[in-house]
């Protein structure tokens, strides 16, 4: 992702098997930024529909920290 993601854009996030019993690409809203470090941040996005984990669970909030789990909706 080449552009700076802000608070309000829509984004597509990818969510693998290790922590999620749903797996793929999924459509959110980017809710909050936090600031890892000088080059990285956690982006907290909040999905359309709840993913459910791999304890058993189900959210629709999750965070990426990893950017190639990040994309424009029409990337």
């Amino acid at each position: 992702m080449d552009e700076t993601l802000r608070v309000g854009d829509r984004v597509k996030v990818y969510l693998d098997s290790n922590f999620w019993k749903s797996e793929g690409w999924f459509e959110g809203t980017v809710q909050h930024i936090d600031p890892y470090s000088g080059h990285r941040s956690f982006y907290w996005v909040e999905l359309d529909v709840a993913v459910q984990t791999v304890q058993g669970g189900s959210t629709n909030l999750v965070s990426v920290l990893n950017l190639n789990n990040i994309k424009r909706p029409n990337e």
